[in-house]
């Protein structure tokens, strides 16, 4: 779905690019993040327990459920010159080596004042077994020309 103000509406939804998650990709996150958490890369130092917590193994940078977000917000935005204002998310389930997520979107409300027009948008991430791994809100500016 392109972007347009004018015809978004309430419950309008965006979809975003699918993400295969590998051993690899997560080391790839590490390297250009520089974050190299025992959380990311360490197996022996995941199978214990924090606290009342097993992750059972290494787990996604949770920034990258940001990235797709934002790539999704951007790739729908940008070709109406709209813009990326705000994002707040939230960490739900980890994400596990073998994992496909997907971000997706649903548009809440739109207004418009006399010097722009803003959306929010409700923001999600699922794997594939429709579990939410993130969620959040985000806000896009559409420039009055």
């Amino acid at each position: 779905m392109t972007a347009n103000f004018e015809s978004l509406n309430a419950g309008d939804i965006i979809d975003g690019p699918k993400f295969a998650v590998s051993r690899e990709s997560i080391r790839l996150f590490c390297d250009a993040s520089l974050d190299y958490n025992p959380l990311h890369v360490d197996d022996d130092y995941m199978k214990g327990d924090f606290g009342k917590t097993n992750f059972g193994g290494i787990i996604m940078h949770g920034m990258n459920n940001f990235g797709l977000i934002s790539r999704m917000i951007t790739d729908w935005a940008y070709p109406a010159g709209a813009i990326h204002r705000r994002l707040e998310t939230r960490w739900v389930k980890p994400v596990r080596p073998g994992d496909t997520i997907q971000p997706t979107g649903i548009v809440k409300s739109k207004q418009a004042t006399a010097n722009s027009r803003w959306v929010l948008i409700d923001v999600m991430v699922r794997n594939q077994n429709d579990e939410k791994v993130a969620t959040g809100e985000a806000m896009v500016e559409f420039p009055i020309r």
